[in-house]
């Protein structure tokens, strides 16, 4: 692969997303975008690489994985993402147990997914902070897009059952709810001293950027009276809510949609392994885009592969949801939501070049990414004679 950051693609059905889809070129200068159009010709000094009709997107955002801290067949060796000692861990960072050469950062690559929103797991009532990154990079320290990018906290069966298992609060739905009004009461009662009179807090600390609406809350809720739960919870304390995975949100569509409320939702292709997804429904996304509320797609990765978020979205396509919308949906939505849309999520002058080239339209899951660039960087190619694909080298 060449390390190359100033080129420009030709020939190219370029798909910016937040504008109409086009057949031209897009020129890449210092790992940014610095044109593209109908019209745009190559400046000097930039390598031509000719498209022939495929198509070119931005690289995809998954707002919700626990890439690198839940790593595939590690066991118990790279199970980093609960830390279930305490239900409320709400300074626990994810940046901590990132490893970046877990091989599911090359299944991100391979599926087009440049920018990702790595969080805790759902065990305990607060579980900590998450942070948005690239999906290629020798340190996570030089993947962060935005850290934190938000707190992580689950309402419904996961932290009822394992702190119920260990014989402590909380143990039902009321206990999850209560846990979350005392830390927060603590919180705001702490930040109401003096400067010089606070105590070292860290997890206070960490709910106070939440009530000074810093970071968004990011909860972890499936059924319709868990949603419920947040969005009250959201109104007691006055932050910014998203809502994670929202299995049962479309049964909720119109008062969601009326406070504004994104919704991250999914993983769509899942079993029913548990009473709170029994209702998973496909059809969900159109339905929750219908009516107005931002939708994006989530794989929930290892829940689902990485790699088909795709595959999810050409599912909520053929479901009902809109094709543009649901290229929305795992583009520029979750890089709104996750607060990095001014670098990710669409074509535009002055963006990151992480770009992603695909034999065709990326909603018919015959179709395949070909190469992928992050900072103009290409960190994946595809060889269509061997059929194989090959990272680029993080050290």
């Amino acid at each position: 692969m060449v390390a190359q950051r100033n080129y420009v693609i030709t020939g190219a059905h370029i798909v910016p997303v937040t504008g109409e889809p086009f057949d031209g070129a897009l020129v890449v200068t210092e790992g940014k975008i610095a044109a593209l159009g109908s019209d745009v010709e190559a400046p000097e000094g930039h390598e031509s690489i000719e498209a022939a009709g495929r198509w070119v997107l931005p690289g995809l955002v998954d707002a919700h994985v626990h890439l690198g801290i839940h790593e595939e067949g590690e066991g118990w060796a790279g199970a980093d993402v609960n830390e279930t000692t305490d239900p409320v861990t709400a300074a626990a960072r994810a940046v901590d147990a990132i490893n970046p050469t877990e091989v599911g950062f090359d299944d991100a690559l391979a599926g087009g997914i440049t920018s990702v929103n790595v969080n805790p797991g759902s065990a305990n009532p607060i579980g900590g902070l998450a942070v948005a990154i690239k999906t290629h990079g020798r340190i996570v320290d030089e993947m962060v897009l935005r850290s934190p990018s938000g707190l992580k906290a689950a309402l419904g069966e996961n932290p009822k059952r394992v702190h119920g298992e260990q014989k402590k609060t909380p143990n039902t739905r009321l206990g999850v709810a209560l846990t979350m009004r005392k830390a927060f009461a603590e919180a705001r009662g702490w930040a109401e001293k003096p400067v010089e009179d606070r105590p070292v807090d860290l997890v206070s600390e960490a709910l106070v950027q939440v009530l000074d609406r810093e970071i968004p809350w990011r909860q972890h809720c499936h059924r319709a009276d868990d949603i419920a739960t947040a969005i009250r919870l959201a109104d007691e304390f006055g932050y910014e809510l998203v809502l994670d995975h929202g299995t049962e949100s479309h049964k909720l569509a119109d008062v969601i949609a009326e406070r504004g409320i994104p919704v991250l939702y999914g993983p769509l292709i899942v079993s029913r392994s548990k009473v709170e997804v029994r209702h998973r429904a496909p059809a969900a996304p159109g339905i929750l885009a219908a009516a107005g509320v931002k939708v994006s797609l989530i794989t929930d990765h290892p829940v689902v592969p990485i790699d088909f978020l795709m595959h999810q979205a050409a599912l909520a396509v053929r479901e009902g949801m809109e094709p543009s919308e649901a290229l929305r949906a795992v583009t520029i939505n979750p890089a709104q939501v996750l607060g990095v849309a001014e670098r990710v999520g669409s074509l535009e002058v002055g963006k990151d070049a992480d770009l992603v080239l695909w034999s065709g339209d990326p909603l018919d899951t015959r179709n395949r990414v070909l190469r992928t660039w992050i900072d103009g960087l290409e960190v994946y190619a595809y060889d269509q004679e061997t059929r194989t694909g090959s990272v680029l080298e993080r050290w």
